[in-house]
């Protein structure tokens, strides 16, 4: 069964996910990233700004060279080339998301992430997903 972990009270939700995202990559883990189009230009963006001294190799799913990144970029989960990690970034329960080993779901301080975050967090727990919680902050 998918493990599933929520990171709550995260502050920026996209900076927090860089952050997931690097300690990933640098424990050696495959990660997919899944968000909706403009979220998704949005992170890719702060992947390559939000820490001027790391690089965290990424691209997008539909790139040839997907299937060798330890982080892909998705807007749709039938691309994904790997099934290990994937950080869901979106609103909505990700439709695939049982094929993965683990679920990160990062819910920043915004009134809407909050909203859809409950209901996400509902959805796993009615379906009797063990469910991990990670505050942030105080």
């Amino acid at each position: 069964m998918t493990r599933i972990d929520f990171h709550t009270n995260v502050g920026d939700s996209l900076l927090y996910a860089c952050r997931l995202v690097r300690k990933a990559y640098q424990a050696g883990e495959q990660a997919v990233v899944l968000a909706e189009p403009a979220r998704l230009r949005a992170f890719d963006e702060m992947l390559w700004t939000f820490a001027p001294l790391d690089f965290v190799p990424h691209c997008m799913a539909e790139s040839p060279h997907a299937g060798e990144s330890p982080i892909v970029l998705a807007t749709d989960l039938e691309r994904a080339p790997h099934h290990r990690v994937l950080l869901n970034l979106g609103a909505q329960v990700p439709p695939q998301f049982a094929r993965f080993e683990r679920l990160l779901e990062v819910i920043g301080d915004a009134p809407d992430e909050l909203a859809s975050g409950r209901e996400r967090y509902r959805f796993y727990r009615d379906r009797g997903y063990a469910l991990n919680n990670y505050k942030q902050g105080g």
